[in-house]
């Protein structure tokens, strides 16, 4: 399996890497957006380990978001077209099964997840005062690991959705919501109390919270709840869709 796993993900780099522009607004376009808004909010932002609220303080958060749910879309429109293309129905007589053909996709979208932290991370080297030591490596793992659980969202769309026509809008139908709800652009604290039933219902709420407390300088322990239900989100959509997995 392990076999199978590591060739289908080599090869969906491959194809991933054929497509300049595919790989351009996926790594090019979160590192130019995350330096232009931090040029025009500010040339300097504010210390990492500070907790100061503001816009430019939570942007590499807000990247990151966007580029876990940019993940996401991709890997509905991608399973979407290899279904309506028949490519899901000649895997099936492989002996691949459906978790190792949605895990091959995962890692192709770690990977590239991986490489845009980095050139902002390098980028962000000239937007940082000397002296301030933003976590970046831990902040890349907290990325990494929530990109992981909303992906898991991803799996279950992907296995149901039924064309491409209407993937990548269905999931950012039920994307979008969630990230206005998550407490990135709106304090939760601030919404009407029905929508705050609902934001702390929604994992992405978990995922703004661990990754922000991780930028802002504070440990893993004191996020422990956060990463058990991330976890727990994960596990559950990836059990429900080897479920419901369609082929055809």
């Amino acid at each position: 399996m392990l076999r199978g796993l590591w060739r289908l993900t080599w090869l969906e780099i491959k194809i991933f890497v054929r497509e300049p522009l595919g790989v351009f607004g996926t790594v090019g376009v979160p590192v130019l957006l995350f330096l232009v808004v931090s040029r025009l909010l500010g040339n300097r932002a504010p210390r990492a380990t500070a907790g100061a609220p503001g816009v430019v303080a939570d942007l590499p958060v807000v990247i990151a978001m966007i580029v876990a749910v940019g993940a996401v879309l991709s890997l509905v429109a991608i399973m979407a077209i290899y279904r309506e293309g028949g490519i899901l129905k000649r895997l099936r007589a492989t002996p691949l099964r459906p978790h190792t053909i949605l895990t091959a996709h995962v890692l192709v979208k770690l990977l590239f997840s991986a490489l845009t932290l980095t050139a902002m991370a390098l980028a962000g080297r000239r937007l940082y005062p000397a002296g301030v030591d933003a976590p970046w490596l831990s902040f890349a793992a907290a990325v990494l690991f929530s990109t992981a659980c909303i992906l898991s969202l991803g799996f279950v769309i992907a296995s149901v959705v039924p064309t491409a026509r209407f993937a990548q809008p269905l999931g950012a139908m039920i994307l979008y919501p969630m990230l206005g709800l998550s407490g990135l652009f709106v304090p939760i604290e601030a919404l009407p109390p029905a929508a705050q039933l609902v934001a702390r219902a929604l994992p992405l709420t978990y995922a703004v919270s661990l990754q922000r407390g991780i930028w802002r300088g504070e440990s893993w322990a004191s996020h422990a709840g956060e990463v058990l239900v991330l976890a727990l989100v994960f596990g559950a959509c990836v059990g429900l869709s080897a479920r419901v997995f369609r082929w055809e």
